[in-house]
């Protein structure tokens, strides 16, 4: 059909690699330009930098349509709200600023100059906003646009009401022509460009297909936009930042040959005790179809929250963009430290995380004996999550997410090598089956044989993270495997690259053999490029001679019950930093 593109083949923006903020759980419509700089030093207070902003929902000139008593939908009126202009509206901008340079810039000048801020992105809706761009408002009237009122299927609508559906099909929505569509999109995002800013959030995507009536059908029209979406993106936003949300309806996801980043999900609802588990199987699940041709989002997150852990150790292993929506001053920096490294960047998984072969057909949030199984691979490891997910999901009477069992019991499940798909690959040619697991939260390190598995019990909102590391034979009587940073949630996505240097093969440099123990001299010696700072940890069956962090000799302990060896990586001066770590057997 030659619709959509497969995800390797697309650029995957930046900012992916780095952890973020997003204002919306923040400040929902009203956050402002002091807002922003509030919520980005308080998170540098907590040594979590975070070097991507999303100024979500709240920053356009909008303009709000009266309140009419006689409307039924009377409290989703704000969402028939009209785009009247391209730049942003008064909140962004500041007294005694000079007319000639705009607030906005001020604003993202502000987080990359004195915040460290590397990638700023904002939101917008695809028609421009929630009612669309206000016909004939000053300055937008070339864009053409009229009224138009969506028509919903009667499965959609019987399934699930949307408030937003009705308030639009009473106000209508301002639809920008189709052959005007670019020019929109080309001009919004050229001033945004111009402000500094290196990407948009496109949301509110699948109403376009309610509105195909006069425009060719529900195809052409939702075509011609994402068609003209992706060409703005590309000329305005050259490291392809865009990311698209509320968009799974299936002409928009067939449409999108050059967008890598969706939102997988609904929203993360803070104050919602139902939406937490059911939040994590339906973007695992999504997944399955939504990776092959876009990098999945898991959308942000509160860290002082209930289920904090939960949400942040599903989203250390899913591949995605790690970001937060946090109050300032409302942090567990606790947490944070477990997926932020001081630079700012995070130990992203190497793909997007899916759902373990024998999770493919149970239905983890509602059959009441299923633990849900995530898994994904580090560059050197697989790591496989476990979560219970019971208790709550969609409810066809209410319409709504509840919780159908206030509660779930105690359930058990298991854990095996095989369950990360890619894991052989990964290990090389080489590898017996012989896996070392580090569990996280339990701290356990342990050898594990070929297709033996793992006992896991997990209470509801509990998770476990497995970090499969395949055992590398050294000599006959020597087996060693990395781990990595012990206290991230994502451990072994630390360790970058693994090469062994047998000592009879003449590899290993002179530097390196002296101080040996008089009784034993060096077999071989394992080099290691990793990344991030902390308690590093490898498994050795015997104790090592000596470690090197970047050729200086370092201080380890090591268990002779476990085979457990640590020591500490200091803090890089430099962003993604690699360590040469040496360990000499």
């Amino acid at each position: 059909m030659q619709t959509f593109v497969h995800r390797e083949k697309k650029k995957l923006p930046s900012f992916l690699d780095w952890f973020g903020w997003c204002t919306w759980d923040a400040f929902y419509t009203d956050v402002t330009a002091e807002g922003v700089v509030e919520g980005l030093k308080s998170l540098n207070e907590g040594e979590t930098p975070p070097r991507f902003l999303i100024v979500d929902d709240g920053w356009q000139q909008i303009e709000s349509k009266p309140k009419d008593s006689n409307v039924a939908v009377q409290e989703g009126a704000q969402f028939a709200s009209m785009l009247t202009g391209i730049k942003e509206n008064e909140k962004f901008q500041k007294n005694g600023q000079s007319e000639q340079v705009s607030g906005l810039k001020h604003v993202v000048d502000e987080a990359k100059q004195h915040h460290n801020v590397k990638f700023v992105y904002v939101w917008h809706a695809l028609a421009g906003y929630w009612g669309g761009v206000k016909p004939a408002a000053s300055g937008m009237e070339h864009y053409d646009t009229a009224l138009a009122y969506p028509v919903s299927s009667p499965g959609v609508t019987g399934n699930q009401p949307d408030i937003v559906f009705d308030s639009l099909s009473v106000h209508g929505l301002g639809l920008v022509h189709p052959k005007k569509v670019f020019n929109f999109y080309n001009e919004l995002h050229a001033y945004l460009a111009s402000c500094g800013v290196d990407g948009v959030k496109v949301d509110v995507q699948n109403i376009i297909e309610t509105l195909g009536s006069g425009h060719g059908g529900r195809v052409s029209l939702t075509r011609s936009y994402h068609q003209a979406l992706e060409a703005s993106v590309a000329r305005n936003f050259p490291d392809n930042g865009c990311i698209s949300c509320m968009c799974h309806n299936t002409d928009g996801l067939y449409s999108t040959k050059q967008t890598a980043v969706v939102r997988a999900s609904d929203d993360f609802y803070p104050r919602d005790p139902a939406s937490h588990t059911i939040h994590i199987s339906s973007v695992a699940y999504n997944t399955l179809f939504l990776g092959e041709f876009m990098q999945p989002d898991w959308d942000m997150f509160h860290s002082l929250h209930p289920a904090a852990d939960y949400h942040g150790a599903a989203r250390s292993i899913g591949g995605c963009a790690i970001y937060v929506s946090d109050k300032p001053g409302n942090h567990n920096f606790d947490l944070l430290r477990k997926l932020v490294l001081p630079d700012g960047s995070v130990l992203r998984a190497q793909l997007p995380g899916r759902p373990t072969r024998d999770c493919l057909f149970a239905d983890p949030a509602r059959d009441r004996t299923s633990l849900l199984k995530i898994w994904n691979v580090n560059k050197c490891s697989g790591v496989v999550g476990v979560f219970n997910c019971q208790g709550a999901g969609w409810c066809k009477v209410e319409k709504k997410t509840r919780i159908h069992d206030a509660s779930p019991g105690t359930l058990t499940g298991s854990v095996r090598a095989i369950d990360v798909d890619s894991l052989a690959q990964i290990a090389g040619d080489d590898w017996n089956g012989e896996t070392v697991v580090y569990a996280h939260k339990s701290g356990e390190v342990f050898r594990l044989p070929k297709d033996v598995s793992v006992p896991v019990t997990l209470k509801v909102l509990e998770y476990e993270l497995f970090h499969f590391c395949p055992l590398k034979e050294v000599t006959p009587n020597i087996s060693f495997a990395p781990i990595g940073l012990l206290d991230m949630f994502n451990s072994s996505g630390a360790v970058e690259h693994v090469v062994i240097h047998l000592a009879s093969d003449g590899e290993v440099s002179s530097e390196l053999t002296t101080s040996l123990s008089e009784n034993r001299s060096s077999t071989a010696t394992i080099t290691m490029k990793t990344r991030g700072c902390g308690r590093f940890g490898a498994y050795s069956s015997q104790r090592p001679l000596k470690c090197t962090v970047d050729r200086v000799e370092t201080d380890f302990e090591y268990d002779p019950a476990t085979g457990l060896l640590t020591f500490t990586i200091p803090i890089p001066k430099e962003d993604m930093y690699k360590w040469l770590v040496e360990i000499q057997v």
